[in-house]
């Protein structure tokens, strides 16, 4: 029987550009997704199975008619105001189903399994110097927490297990298949590139920088932008390393520098060719002035090359994508 890999959430935004990937080099792909913010036309590769990672009866169906060898579970929600206005959502969702799908990879020996997991975790840094892994965990919302509890349930497993994993948290993602293939088709999405995009073609009328007094050399927060398909290039490289009978590891995603929310702004004006109504408003509680990524476990280990790392190249990629869903529209 050939080895499958068994991908949660891959209708979704990230985990369609690394089944794609997957699909491009040759990998027998199983598709877990309940499509509450998934799509099924974002799955170019491999089989679609409609459904919900936390179905034990399910999940215990496909483990019996694949041979799942490997798994990557990006199924989630992510949206950090929705967790705090609705916790046990997330903690059902995020955490009470990851347990689910443990509990069943345990039962199956599941060898290899990638978290999808976030830079959330940290919370508010005590400086602004790059974040590594080292760095204290202390979530300030229910989503980062969630995703927490989530890493410590596989660490322990992976304890008492032939489990191992890569858990890899990512930072802000963004851009979108460079072919115009698939992207974020999140509805209701508030990362600052689909924003600012949807506002260059018409479908915001303003966007809102939060903060412009912070100690960054503009006054606004600084984030550490990393493109979907580097981000994707990541995880099929976790999953080499994992076949290759390397140690489980928990890995930043980033680039390991940052741009401003003006940088960003400006740089979606340049790349749509107009200027954007933009607002400004007091900071948000929770924001800190600086998030960047220490990723140099990540590069050293896995020999990870980024192709994108370039705001122009996020943004172009983006704006591109919003422009094909409001033709599509």
């Amino acid at each position: 029987m050939t080895k499958t890999v068994l991908v949660t959430g891959g209708a979704g935004y990230i985990g369609s550009h690394v089944v794609r990937q997957l699909g491009d080099a040759g990998a027998h792909v199983i598709v877990l997704d309940n499509l509450c913010t998934g799509f099924a036309d974002a799955v170019l590769s491999g089989e679609l199975i409609r459904g919900d990672c936390g179905d034990s009866e399910l999940l215990d169906q496909i483990f019996g008619r694949f041979d799942i060898e490997s798994v990557l579970h990006f199924a989630a929600h992510t949206i950090v105001p929705e967790s705090v206005a609705d916790p046990l959502k997330y903690y059902a969702n995020n955490t009470c189903k990851t347990r689910n799908l443990l509990q069943v990879c345990a039962k199956h020996s599941v060898n290899n399994f990638v978290f999808s997991s976030t830079a959330a975790v940290y919370g508010i840094p005590d400086s602004d110097v790059a974040i590594s892994e080292a760095a204290p965990t202390s979530p300030i919302n229910p989503y980062g927490l969630s995703k927490l509890m989530s890493e410590w349930m596989l660490r322990d497993l992976a304890a008492t297990t032939g489990l191992r994993h890569v858990t890899l948290r990512y930072f802000n993602v963004a851009g979108s298949d460079p072919q115009g293939r698939i992207g974020q088709s999140t509805a209701k999405a508030t990362l600052l590139t689909k924003v600012a995009c949807e506002a260059a073609i018409g479908l915001r009328d303003r966007v809102a920088i939060f903060g412009t007094d912070y100690p960054t050399p503009d006054g606004t927060g600084v984030r550490d932008y990393i493109h979907v398909e580097d981000l994707a290039d990541a995880h099929l490289l976790a999953l080499a390393y994992l076949r290759d009978n390397g140690p489980s590891i928990t890995l930043n995603c980033g680039y390991g520098h940052g741009y401003s929310v003006r940088a960003v702004l400006e740089a979606v004006e340049k790349a749509a060719g107009k200027p954007l109504n933009i607002v400004e408003e007091a900071r948000r509680a929770g924001d800190p002035p600086s998030l960047v990524a220490d990723a140099q476990k990540l590069r050293s280990l896995f020999a990870w090359e980024p192709r994108y790392d370039d705001l122009d190249a996020i943004v172009s990629t983006s704006l591109a994508w919003e422009q094909k869903l409001a033709d599509r529209r």
